[in-house]
């Protein structure tokens, strides 16, 4: 951190652009579970991706303190060739 003469920080220690709101849990890898309707990288729905811009700090950090419990992908097999010829 750089100080002038005044014992005051610089412009350029001082952010352009400062927001002060829960980061977004995207972790850039966005697929949608066809079963699930979650992201497989955050667990979030289409829904609440599409919306998170729009939403309060409050609603935000519910979602982010949900999401830990949230399952994106179910972890057993699908029954392959087997489970296909019962759809």
């Amino acid at each position: 951190m750089s100080i002038d003469d005044q014992g005051a920080p610089t412009a350029r220690d001082i952010p352009v652009w400062a927001r002060n709101e829960i980061e977004s849990p995207c972790v850039q890898i966005c697929v949608i579970h066809p079963e699930t309707r979650l992201c497989t990288g955050c667990a979030r729905s289409i829904d609440e991706i599409g919306a998170w811009s729009r939403m309060s700090a409050e609603v935000r950090s519910a979602i982010m303190a949900e999401l830990p419990t949230r399952q994106a992908a179910p972890t057993t097999r699908r029954g392959g060739r087997a489970a296909r010829l019962k759809r």
